[in-house]
């Protein structure tokens, strides 16, 4: 199996037991966080077998899959930073997507407990509207998220409000 290919089977699985993370089923619940812990495990070996698994090593989408498993490492805050920093690089290089950098980079602030610059983590949902954690500076978010390639926060809640 090519790195690639490993990168997308080890999303798959976390995408189908997604839904049960969300429920309040707690073996569902604990069934995501294994594979997400061992996900964030493996890309640690990447890591330091191979460095970061951008664009030009493992093509657009496996690059993609890389990301989300840094996404999902809650519980390893020591792997999501490290995939911040060489994420940093490698959209310095051209090599990975600035708009995943700037989600992987509110998750990190999220999980320190601080506020986060984008907007794209959401604590929850009133009223069928996501509400973002708190965020630095909220006179500027759209400012930021421009700069990164995303929609106003306000057209990204409309894209998601229930029709």
């Amino acid at each position: 199996m090519t790195l690639a290919e490993e990168l997308v089977t080890m999303t798959d699985e976390d995408r189908e037991l997604q839904a049960g993370a969300l429920s309040g089923d707690p073996a569902a619940q604990l069934a995501h966080r294994r594979v997400t812990t061992r996900n964030a495990d493996r890309l640690s070996e990447i890591i330091d077998e191979r460095g970061w698994p951008g664009v030009r090593l493992v093509g657009e989408e496996a690059a993609r899959r890389a990301w989300l498993v840094a996404q999902h490492a809650d519980r390893q805050l020591d792997v999501q930073r490290r995939a911040l920093a060489l994420m940093t690089a490698a959209v310095d290089a051209g090599d990975a997507d600035r708009t995943q950098l700037a989600m992987l980079h509110d998750r990190v602030l999220v999980n320190e407990g601080r506020p986060q610059l984008y907007g794209t983590q959401i604590a929850g949902v009133e009223n069928g509207r996501p509400l973002p954690w708190p965020s630095e500076d909220p006179d500027r978010l759209d400012e930021r998220r421009a700069e990164v390639g995303l929609d106003p926060f306000a057209v990204h809640v409309a894209k998601h409000a229930p029709s």
